[in-house]
């Protein structure tokens, strides 16, 4: 089926930057792809990461694959907007490229954790942060399991970690909940064009305690 493309309108010339953080397994990325089909003036900032690429992706369109030294250096340099190091790999934010892309009247979306969004929200007061959770933890895990990619070790980790990161929902702008997916597309589509959003005060206190507990 193929897609019909919605365009932004903006009467600012620069673009706005839409910051969009959830926990491994939450559904971002597969979210993020849609709506970049759907949605026309806008790009994804691809990542510098030094973790190894995993199979079906693609140097440059999933993230930039570089190794540790380089990426040392980039720091040292101050090329990154945000970064941080996760499960022992470095992921970081060009912030040239995202200065640029917003300069030429282009919107940008990063994913990023809630650190990094919080360094991002500091440089950019302009900008939207959106928190996407999961339904619950056990959906959570299920999706984790699903993937095939980590053992059952790293995906305890991943768990874990996630808890602690959706304790930060509440210093986003808006959030949503990736129950289905169509929904949640249609939600975070809404969002970027500029219609009705959901805050994070109408997200049922229930889910919160079942997430974090």
């Amino acid at each position: 089926m193929q897609h019909q493309r919605l365009w932004k309108i903006d009467t600012m010339n620069e673009g706005t930057l839409f910051i969009i953080s959830a926990p491994s397994g939450a559904g971002k990325t597969s979210l993020v792809a849609e709506i970049l089909k759907l949605v026309g003036n806008i790009k994804a900032s691809v990542s510098h990461t030094t973790r190894a690429c995993r199979p079906g992706e693609q140097d440059g369109v999933n993230y930039h694959f570089i190794d540790q030294p380089l990426f040392k250096n980039m720091v040292e340099n101050n090329a990154f907007l945000e970064h941080a190091e996760v499960f022992g790999n470095y992921y970081g934010t060009s912030e040239q490229w995202v200065r640029d892309t917003l300069a030429m009247g282009t919107d940008v979306i990063l994913e990023i954790d809630w650190q990094g969004a919080a360094q991002t929200r500091r440089q950019f007061p302009g900008s939207k942060s959106i928190f996407i959770l999961p339904p619950s933890i056990q959906a959570l895990e299920a999706r984790l399991n699903k993937r095939g990619q980590d053992d059952s070790s790293v995906i305890s980790q991943r768990v874990a970690a996630a808890k602690d990161e959706m304790s930060h929902y509440g210093e986003a702008d808006y959030v949503m909940v990736n129950d289905d997916f169509q929904v949640a597309l249609a939600q975070l589509k809404a969002l970027i064009l500029g219609e009705n959003g959901h805050s994070s005060a109408m997200v049922d206190e229930a889910l919160i305690s079942n997430l974090l507990s």
